[in-house]
């Protein structure tokens, strides 16, 4: 994992999150209100600033309920191997649809695995770029979302994904 080297806000008309990058990419993303004392770090510049721009034009799009025309590089290396195959099977839902904890397991050929799958979701540094609130509980139930409440329904409510809430 490498060090966080820039961080800066990005408002929308949901809140301002913040956004950290470092010299691979974006490696953090957090809610409204959720940001983590961030250690003092510098405005992105040079590279750091076309991620930010890039990164604010996905997010923009996803809280639109559209898909975005690019994401910024992205840094997931915080995270264990399991956790980061998640992830990229995760960029790989599309807005508006879900899958199950359990669903994501099978496509990981690791059948049982729906807890380890949920901790994966729970753990994803980039949320919303990064679709965690695209996947639900079993019989299509909301389960937990490490946006707080309210965030996961709101974005499946933008997508006009189905889900039991």
């Amino acid at each position: 994992m490498t060090a966080m080297t820039s961080a800066a806000p990005i408002a929308t008309r949901h809140g301002t999150f913040v956004a950290q990058f470092n010299d691979i990419g974006l490696c953090r993303l957090d809610f409204p209100g959720k940001a983590r004392a961030p250690k003092p770090a510098p405005k992105p510049t040079g590279l750091a600033k076309r991620w930010l721009a890039a990164t604010t034009a996905a997010l923009e799009s996803l809280l639109l309920g559209r898909a975005p025309r690019r994401l910024p590089p992205l840094d997931l290396s915080a995270g264990t191997e399991f956790q980061q195959t998640v992830w990229a099977e995760l960029l790989n839902i599309p807005p508006g649809q879900t899958r199950s904890y359990g669903e994501i397991a099978g496509r990981l050929a690791k059948p049982g695995a729906s807890r380890a799958v949920g901790s994966a979701c729970g753990a994803n540094p980039i949320p919303v770029i990064v679709p965690c609130h695209r996947v639900l509980a079993a019989h299509r139930r909301i389960g937990g979302f490490s946006g707080g409440p309210g965030w996961k329904p709101r974005l499946l409510h933008i997508e006009q994904a189905e889900f039991v809430g």
